[in-house]
């Protein structure tokens, strides 16, 4: 089946229909006195309402830009959430010139190397270079204090905040194997977006439902070994339903769906023990009912570079 080039416009106008509804019900339902839904519960959906809302339509904004707009996007997305990340725990005086290198040089050129499909160069930055940087950095201003944690929490921040997420934009400069996906990638990275949000409303309605054996009561209370079970199978069903929108085969695009369901999920439980460990509720405060940019992209840090070199290995 070929696709026909305004199939991104499709795409997105569909997502942004089913909010539109899912708004109106959340409204009407707001309304009725008689309700015997949870009005915390409530509450809580018209807040994941909103920053779906708020990220779907920076996405589909910048998509629709066209690349640059993309990755510079991401780019600053991976810049708010790095300095979530390292504002959790106090830093020493010796750390400051480190972050500055993080923060204002291995940053930005990771998305220009991106934006420029320099994959040789944008694979191994981060990873080999600055992570072999930072200790030498904080080495070289003399403090040996904790040095150990230090390093490890910057490196760390850097890897997961960056390194991870600039892979979602890197998906755009994928060459696909057909020739008539030329030019049309944005719908793979809408694809890893949609598919990971889904995922996760999908599993929180399982836990909700038939949630009874915790995963992990110490880190997440919230999620279940049912809650996993249900959100794996029905991710997958979502990943067939949208194999139009993919250069996969329908079972191919379940498959895809399964794997970015479980790297998601291995990212949220990351980011809730690392939340635990600092003993905070949120990574931030910028979405309302929602805690930081990375309290609501830890799924798809974790996410994109598989799916990304999945992809890349067996379609590109």
């Amino acid at each position: 089946m070929r696709l026909p080039q305004d199939e991104t416009l499709w795409l997105v106008g569909g997502v942004m229909a089913v909010l539109a509804v899912a708004t109106l019900v959340a409204r009407w339902l707001k309304t009725r006195r008689d309700s015997r839904l949870n009005p915390a519960a409530l509450q809580a959906f018209n807040l994941r309402l909103n920053a779906w809302w708020l990220m779907c339509s920076a996405l589909a904004a910048t998509i629709l830009i066209g690349q640059v707009a993309t990755v510079i996007m991401f780019g600053l997305i991976s810049f708010w959430a790095l300095r979530e990340f390292i504002t959790l725990t106090p830093t020493r005086m010796a750390d400051h010139r480190a972050l500055f290198w993080v923060f204002f040089l291995f940053t930005p050129l990771q998305y220009v190397l991106v934006g420029f499909d320099e994959y040789g160069l944008y694979s191994v930055l981060i990873p080999v270079y600055a992570v072999l940087f930072i200790p030498a950095r904080i080495a070289i201003a003399g403090d040996y204090r904790r040095f150990l944690e230090r390093s490890a929490k910057i490196q760390a921040g850097l890897m997961i905040c960056v390194y991870c997420l600039s892979y979602a934009p890197a998906l755009l400069y994928l060459k696909i194997k057909q020739p008539e996906w030329e030019g049309q990638n944005a719908r793979i990275l809408f694809f890893l977006v949609l598919v990971v949000q889904m995922g996760d409303v999908l599993q929180y309605l399982w836990d909700r439902l038939l949630g009874k054996n915790v995963i992990a009561p110490m880190i997440n209370r919230s999620r279940t070994w049912e809650g996993f079970l249900g959100g794996a199978v029905s991710t997958a069903l979502l990943g067939t339903a949208l194999w139009w929108a993919t250069p996969f085969e329908p079972w191919v695009a379940a498959g895809m769906a399964l794997v970015i369901f479980v790297a998601g999920f291995a990212g949220g439980l990351t980011m809730s023990a690392i939340k635990r460990d600092r003993g905070v509720k949120d990574y931030g405060t910028l979405i309302e009912g929602h805690g930081g940019v990375l309290d609501r992209l830890d799924s798809i840090c974790f996410a994109a570079p598989i799916f990304f070199h999945v992809t890349r290995y067996f379609y590109t």
